[in-house]
């Protein structure tokens, strides 16, 4: 069922080259500024262990206490994608994405100003398990939506490439994330345990200011105007969602997300708490490390964007997660060895295998759904997913490490969620990548 009634119809946006350099800008950089705020939870995950989680010297137990609360933050992004993927099929791409940008700005700019558990007690650990479930409910729209509105937005032989900018954002977002986390580190300890770790928390809010203004000034997405011109825009978008076809579409989404989703978790946030707490390295050291992991698979988002481009969304994915299956053990050996080149040389191959997942993910999430239900269906899929398997990645393997003594054991379940998920993708997953977007 449509309406004509519910829904104000936005302007069409241009799609010269000029124009859509400036969306992929402004999609870009608001999708850059959610991401460096989710991102420093994860780089920052000991300290606010011992800020606000005083139990005692073990510091694995501490970890475990804050990273408990970052995938509480994940329970929360099917709730988001329940509210903003409706959103925007229902009033436009562009209102999603300038929801989700404001609430994530101003909930990681108060977990910058919680006072710790000496301060007020039991009140420090609840008032950021609230705040960690309210960012996780902005985050539930970004990524679906980011990638709905600069694909839909792209020319129909680059959706790749242009896709390759969410990816490449977030990846310079952690990339960030690292160097700021690596300044503030090599201040003094005592300021770094006060204050130091909230100031890049406190820059949420500048950030958040100008990812709202670009996105203000952005019209909605050709194939969202086209639906609206055409009194084509879905008047109950969660329960046309429920058709046969769309719930498939959810499942397969589903698996290439619990992929993508948990290989950037490992890459971004898990690794440098691995290469502290698991095998003994300093802060800076192992933040060196993980950022040069980071800066090589950034490099090679838009290699993958092209490449997906010519030889399609499927084999690239399926291609990726391959190589998860067969380089994550190998890789978690190379980094057990000690020696930061090899320790590199495993991030970078990770990278690779991520990178492919990641760039297909996005494409995939716009091609697999019909226009009308796109916002919707591609959020549910790609924040189950995140919710249920790639969310709580950095506590299951911070869990194994402490439950086996075997510091490659966080490979297993890498591996386990890749090796599952591949079979689906073979005889599931189609190829999309001619598809007509506003179909």
């Amino acid at each position: 069922m449509t309406t004509n009634t519910s829904t104000r119809t936005s302007p069409r946006i241009q799609t010269s080259a000029d124009t859509r350099v400036k969306t992929a800008f402004a999609v870009g950089i608001g999708n850059f500024m959610e991401w460096f705020d989710f991102a420093i939870y994860g780089f920052f995950a000991v300290l606010i262990g011992q800020q606000f989680f005083p139990i005692g010297a073990d510091p694995v137990v501490g970890l475990l206490s804050s990273l408990s609360v970052f995938a509480i933050g994940f329970l929360m992004r099917p709730i988001g994608a329940f509210i903003l993927g409706p959103i925007g099929d229902k009033h436009g791409r562009r209102i999603a994405l300038v929801l989700s940008v404001t609430i994530m700005g101003g909930s990681t700019f108060l977990m910058g100003l919680l006072p710790n558990f000496a301060t007020i007690g039991v009140a420090a650990p609840i008032l950021l398990v609230l705040l960690r479930c309210i960012q996780g409910l902005a985050a539930g729209g970004e990524w679906s939506g980011s990638a709905a509105y600069l694909v839909e937005s792209a020319p129909a032989a680059k959706r790749g490439l242009y896709g390759s900018l969410i990816s490449g954002t977030a990846a310079l977002a952690f990339l960030v994330g690292s160097f700021v986390a690596l300044g503030i580190s090599s201040l003094d300890s005592g300021f770094v345990s006060s204050w130091g770790w909230r100031i890049p928390f406190l820059l949420a809010l500048p950030l958040a200011l100008i990812g709202l203004y670009i996105r203000l000034k952005l019209g909605d997405t050709p194939v969202f105007t086209k639906l609206a011109e055409n009194k084509e825009v879905a008047d109950s978008p969660l329960r046309q969602t429920g058709s046969k076809k769309n719930i498939f579409a959810i499942l397969i989404t589903f698996a290439f997300s619990s992929v993508s989703g948990l290989g950037i978790y490992y890459l971004a946030t898990y690794m440098n708490n691995h290469f502290t707490t698991a095998l003994g390295f300093d802060r800076t050291t192992a933040l060196l490390m993980s950022g040069i992991g980071l800066f090589i698979y950034m490099l090679l988002c838009p290699v993958a964007g092209i490449l997906s481009d010519r030889i399609g969304r499927r084999v690239v994915n399926i291609a990726g997660t391959v190589g998860f299956v067969v380089l994550s053990i190998p890789s978690f050996f190379l980094f057990a060895t000690g020696n930061p080149v090899l320790i590199v040389l495993g991030v970078v191959l990770l990278g690779i295998c991520q990178a492919l997942c990641s760039v297909s993910n996005v494409v995939l999430l716009v091609e697999l759904f019909p226009a009308a239900t796109r916002s919707s269906g591609s959020a549910l899929g790609y924040n189950l997913a995140l919710a249920l398997i790639a969310g709580p990645g950095p506590l299951v393997a911070t869990a194994l490490v402490a439950g086996t003594g075997t510091s490659i054991s966080p490979s297993w379940y890498l591996g386990a969620v890749a090796l599952i998920a591949l079979p689906i993708l073979i005889k599931w997953l189609p190829e999309t990548f001619r598809r007509d977007l506003n179909d």
